[in-house]
């Protein structure tokens, strides 16, 4: 089977690569010969998702898949979440400065419980199936390890003493929130 995965972004695409193992062949934007930097004027997780699926499956005609995360921690009551990947302002996925501005903003708070929610709109043959994926944890008061991307080295998730980029990918792309969403995506698609 091969579909589509509406990204730009290698580390995304190679985690749901691992993921999903060899009984899906995983398709990115480059391979389709689609540069368009796909709009996200969402509000939520899921309209940002869906959005991105859709403009593939209109405008390609391929089954497709697209996904969208948000870090929503309690204190801010869920910010940064939709916003997470421009939470610092300005254009690009700067996430030395969003993770500087939400340590700032936490750093009078006690309470650091935190969720990464990960949701992936799926168009196959024009029907659309929505799958979700929740990690939870807490945001640690400084930077710690060098794996993974975004937030990870500071989101130490449930059940675990270190941070999704000391955890490394092997532990992360099991237990984290787009390890979950694809595992249902996975077990639907498979079925």
């Amino acid at each position: 089977m091969r579909i589509v995965f509406a990204t730009n972004n290698q580390h995304k695409l190679e985690e749901i690569r691992q993921i999903l193992g060899d009984n899906i062949e995983v398709l990115s934007l480059g391979d389709i010969g689609c540069h368009v930097d796909i709009p996200e004027t969402g509000t939520t997780l899921e309209a940002n998702a869906l959005q991105k699926a859709q403009y593939i499956y209109d405008h390609y005609h391929m089954d497709c898949f697209a996904d969208d995360t948000g870090l929503e921690v309690e204190a801010l009551h869920g910010a940064p979440g939709v916003y997470s990947a421009r939470y610092a302002g300005g254009e690009g996925h700067d996430s030395e400065a969003n993770m500087t501005k939400l340590l700032h903003e936490l750093a009078n708070y006690n309470n650091r419980k935190a969720r990464f929610r990960t949701v992936i709109a799926l168009i196959q043959q024009g029907e659309v199936k929505e799958f979700e994926g929740i990690v939870n944890g807490e945001i640690t008061h400084e930077r710690s390890g060098a794996a993974g991307f975004g937030y990870d080295p500071i989101f130490r998730p449930d059940g675990y003493d270190k941070t999704f980029a000391e955890l490394g990918n092997d532990i992360k792309n099991h237990i984290s929130h787009r390890a979950r969403a694809t595992q249902k995506l996975a077990d639907y698609l498979l079925k």
